[in-house]
């Protein structure tokens, strides 16, 4: 691929993304990101959930439908997985931080731990709350 300049002569132009294999790197980097919108998001539905208990019985009510229905239950755990994500990768941020684990074995392995300790977190997360839902 090239491009032409005002000259007339051709430059090579970058690849794009499709040809690139996502790495690990790219995927999380990308998710932290995301993680971080639907943090924003799922704030906002905290926000709504407190302002309908303290307008009343009627708001709550219609607040609490939502978020234990099916899809509101689905929008919880995505929030829940990004909450913790966000947390774990904001760690490894921080070991980055302050120099450390920078070299290409420990990058991959602090990578995978994030995903493993954000889904174990979040499922953790769910069964404690689940489980104390019926005391």
């Amino acid at each position: 691929m090239a491009t032409e300049r005002a000259t007339g002569r051709t430059r090579p132009m970058s690849p794009h993304l499709q040809i690139y294999r996502p790495q690990l790197t790219t995927v999380l980097s990308i998710l932290h990101r995301m993680t971080g919108v639907a943090l924003t998001v799922g704030t906002l539905m905290l926000v709504w959930w407190l302002v309908a208990a303290a307008a009343g019985p009627g708001p709550f009510a219609s607040a609490q439908g939502f978020i234990t229905s099916w899809f509101g239950l689905i929008l919880l755990f995505g929030w829940t997985f990004a909450l913790f994500f966000h947390l774990c990768n904001g760690i490894r941020h921080l070991a980055w931080d302050a120099g450390h684990g920078f070299d290409l074995k420990t990058v991959y392995a602090s990578g995978w731990t994030v995903v493993a300790a954000s889904g174990g977190l979040t499922v953790l997360a769910w069964i404690v709350g689940l489980a104390s839902r019926g005391s």
